[in-house]
């Protein structure tokens, strides 16, 4: 598994990106302009729900992703890269009851996964696909009477990993062609981890975003551009243990992997409320 952590070092990612979502001033919208493209607004696909419409911003690095300024004029660019996420209408009904995810020492998948599709890519050029998680507000939570609520100011987090994916970097066209999985990412609130998994604080909540850049080679990576794309809809908390039942049913009845139900004998089921999942 390939990562690397800001804040920027040699061989890893410049501070391009707010540090919380929460720094960011709009959703759905351009937050900076790159120095050839105008400001517009961006929709994923036309989608009528904004939730699936991503957060789009871009920054040269070294500059902050809020306070850089576009240049005026210029050519229009060879590519507009968007990202579609898949499964939206499963990560919807979890957004609606508020997803969890669960975090061990060991490292757990997510699930729903992490799967976009992309479009407007210069087929012939080389890009990187990346990921990471940050926190969606300064918050730390509790789940009372049914619903989470703010139960306190948020735990220092740790410096923050990026995931490549394993096929970057890629050409336009290959990227285009599939479904981009980020099933292997995995979740741990091991703040020794060494195995590069994304360490994450229980009751906080995260939120995931993918980064394109359009680069032949990994190690020009902090000295390049990143578009970077946020789905309202993947917002989550972090937990040890589900809290919400909703979230624990919705996760037997839709992942293939859940133990949540188990064979007995005569061909019966019996259903047993459990914590544990393979993701």
């Amino acid at each position: 598994m390939r990562s690397f952590s800001e804040p920027c070092v040699p061989g890893g990612v410049p501070q391009a990106f707010p540090a919380r979502v929460g720094d960011a001033p709009l959703r759905g919208t351009v937050l900076t302009r790159p120095p050839l493209l105008p400001a517009m607004a961006l929709s994923s696909g036309g989608s009528a729900d904004p939730s699936l419409d991503p957060m789009i911003h871009m920054s040269p690095p070294g500059q902050s992703a809020i306070l850089c300024r576009p240049l005026e004029g210029g050519e229009m660019a060879d590519d507009e890269p968007k990202v579609y996420l898949e499964a939206s209408d499963l990560w919807k009904q979890f957004h609606k009851c508020g997803t969890e995810m669960v975090i061990t020492k060991s490292g757990r998948r997510m699930f729903p996964p992490l799967k976009a599709r992309c479009t407007g890519m210069d087929r012939k050029a080389k890009y990187i696909f990346l990921m990471d998680i940050v926190a969606a507000d300064d918050c730390r939570y509790k789940f009372h009477n049914s619903r989470w609520m703010v139960a306190g100011k948020a735990d220092p987090e740790m410096p923050k990993r990026m995931y490549i994916h394993p096929d970057s970097p890629a050409t336009g066209e290959q990227w285009m062609s599939k479904v981009v999985n980020f099933h292997k990412l995995k979740l741990t609130n091991n703040i020794s981890d060494k195995h590069g998994f994304t360490i994450l604080n229980s009751m906080h909540k995260y939120q995931p975003r993918f980064h394109i850049v359009k680069v032949n080679d990994i190690l020009k990576l902090p000295y390049s551009t990143f578009r970077t794309y946020i789905f309202s809809v993947t917002e989550f908390i972090a937990v040890t243990a589900y809290q919400n039942d909703k979230i624990t049913q919705l996760k037997i009845d839709n992942n293939p992997f859940a133990k949540g139900f188990r064979d007995v004998g005569n061909g019966r089921r019996e259903k047993r409320r459990v914590n544990h999942f393979s993701y």
